[in-house]
């Protein structure tokens, strides 16, 4: 599941690099790693992402496979995060892992030294998709 497409807006791509910039520590892998997507990220506009992918500001239901629980989250840049309101920053290592995959992609990840496998059960909410304009 390593080389997949990120689909980005440049305003969206512009506001990721620019906060990454101001990152001083690159010792998560999951934050080189998004550096690396956005590197090669397709620019597009809005309305042309595809409607099944997790972008900025989608709202998509989660499964913890292993711990057999479900989650609703929003992916957000980090001003906006709130885990009481489960705005997930796109820096975190569950916000980093999900950008650019979509419906029914399983992943492993890292959060806090667990190993954990989530699946992306459905995008309830993609801004693009939406014609929405809170990109």
């Amino acid at each position: 599941m390593d080389a997949r497409a990120i689909y980005v807006t440049e305003d969206d791509l512009s506001r990721l690099e620019e906060i990454l910039d101001t990152i001083t520590s690159r010792d998560r892998k999951d934050l080189q790693k998004l550096e690396d997507e956005l590197a090669s990220a397709t620019i597009v506009d809005p309305q042309n992402v595809p409607p099944n992918v997790v972008t900025m500001n989608s709202r998509v239901k989660l499964r913890d496979i292993r711990a057999d629980k479900e989650m609703t989250i929003s992916l957000v840049f980090p001003n906006d995060a709130n885990i009481a309101e489960g705005k997930i920053s796109v820096l975190s290592p569950i916000g980093t892992a999900i950008l650019g995959f979509g419906a029914g992609d399983t992943l492993d990840l890292s959060v806090r030294s667990f190993a954990k496998k989530i699946r992306i059960e459905e995008i309830l909410h993609q801004p693009g998709a939406a014609g929405s304009h809170d990109l």
